[in-house]
């Protein structure tokens, strides 16, 4: 298939405000402003679907998009922004656990971390979480644009090492603003609706200048 429509569904606090139907949903996990909105945005070449803010902790809902009918994409709240108490910090949390622990359509957790620094406490823990409950353990980087290309080796060797991941586990680095490293994402969900029996396949669009992304970041994608 070739993505067509992408549309905003709801921004949802409650379950019983979550869709009722049957779709199938990958979520998208990460720190305040790692970039969550702005890669849902380039992988459905949408700019400002998913909203954007240079405030760290303004996304505080659980954000809905559905692709053509057949799946959907899932914001949820960033974490680890330490302007605000606790109180909002543990609602947030709830927030985040109530739709990974109960949302039977959920086929997999993307974590994204910055690619320029060590994974935090908060992102070791949210890893641990996806791998505990039997989900890939698949890592974006974002901001790959902030370093050379030996910078993001390095980089990724040691993002590896601090969440304890295993040779099998993906890291793909990526940069929203350069458009790099859509592609490499694209095919990791192909793999996660293959797995799952989705019957769903997102082709690349062959002519699309948005395809002339780096060749660099290819043989950086699985370690």
């Amino acid at each position: 298939m070739k993505i067509k429509n992408s549309e905003f569904v709801i921004s949802a606090v409650a379950k019983s405000q979550y869709p009722e139907d049957q779709l199938p949903e990958i979520a998208f996990a990460g720190r305040s402003n790692v970039g969550k909105s702005s890669l849902i945005n380039m992988l459905l070449n949408r700019r400002g679907l998913a909203k954007t803010s240079s405030t760290p902790g303004k996304t505080q809902l659980v954000n809905f998009y559905d692709i053509d009918g057949l799946f959907r994409f899932v914001d949820l709240p960033g974490y680890g922004f330490a302007k605000v108490s606790k109180t909002q910090k543990a609602t947030w949390g709830k927030i985040i656990e109530t739709y990974l622990t109960g949302r039977e359509t959920l086929l997999e957790v993307i974590l994204l971390v910055d690619i320029r620094h060590k994974p935090t406490q908060d992102d070791k823990e949210m890893y641990h979480w996806i791998k505990q409950f039997g989900f890939s353990g698949i890592v974006v980087a974002t901001k790959a644009d902030k370093l050379s290309r030996n910078q993001i080796a390095t980089q990724i060797k040691i993002i590896r090492k601090e969440l304890n991941m295993d040779k099998e586990s993906a890291i793909i680095p990526i940069s929203s603003s350069e458009r790099t490293g859509k592609y490499d994402v694209w095919d990791l969900f192909n793999e996660v609706f293959e797995v799952n029996q989705c019957g769903i396949y997102v082709e690349r669009q062959v002519g699309d200048p948005r395809l002339l992304e780096a060749e660099s970041t290819d043989d950086l994608a699985v370690e």
